[in-house]
């Protein structure tokens, strides 16, 4: 997993408990019609229909949408930081010298911030978020080193990512292999992401360390 942490961080540079609330906010609301009968609210979650699946295809499904809230996050943060570099490097007019002491030094703060909890990330969920990368940036880990970086670090980085089974060129493709995670993403945009997570796991996904100013409030 150092590996891909490496890669990764590479790439990024270039309910609440009712004991404490009052009775009267835990009871439901109600209306009386006018024959006196009494109506309960409640707002209820959404229920997602999805392909039929079988057990294990079930199993993978709960896999990846359990990676996806692991590694998306980090995705927005990435697409945040390129963004923030290239505008830094457009506006400042920066020599290739100043160019690149600027990315080591943004290189340097982001591998002391984010190390620790990118090291948490399985390798599955490493190569999730390479694909993710990718879909938020418009650009594959591969380019993005080879621009940022230079084409030898960009091919040693993609021998190293091959050994672990994953492709740093092969583009995200949201009609074809990565359908699935696509749709992960659009509910998230939509802010729905952690309802279909508590319909599955009970619970709200783990949060990030730190979440990217473009992340999307969930319900």
């Amino acid at each position: 997993m150092k590996v891909f942490l490496s890669i990764i961080l590479f790439c990024v540079v270039l309910i609440p408990k009712a004991s404490g609330q009052d009775r009267d906010s835990l009871m439901m609301e109600y209306i009386i019609d006018e024959r006196g009968d009494t109506m309960y609210i409640d707002n209820l979650e959404p229920v997602y229909k999805t392909a039929s699946r079988k057990g294990r295809e079930w199993r993978r499904y709960y896999r990846l949408v359990h990676n996806f809230a692991k590694a998306y996050p980090y995705a927005l943060l990435a697409q945040e930081k390129l963004m923030e570099a290239d505008s830094t490097i457009v506006a400042g007019e920066l020599s290739r010298a100043k160019r690149n002491r600027y990315i080591r030094i943004l290189q340097d703060e982001l591998f002391e911030t984010f190390k620790k909890p990118l090291m948490n990330l399985t390798v599955s969920q490493g190569q999730l978020l390479l694909r993710l990368i990718d879909r938020q940036t418009g650009i594959t880990p591969y380019e993005i080193i080879r621009t940022y970086k230079n084409r030898a670090a960009a091919g040693f980085w993609q021998g190293i990512a091959k050994i672990f089974g994953s492709d740093m060129k092969r583009p995200y493709d949201p009609e074809g292999e990565d359908r699935q995670t696509e749709e992960l993403v659009q509910k998230y945009l939509s802010g729905d992401f952690n309802v279909l997570y508590r319909s599955i796991f009970g619970k709200n996904p783990p949060e990030p360390v730190v979440r990217s100013r473009m992340d999307v409030p969930q319900k």
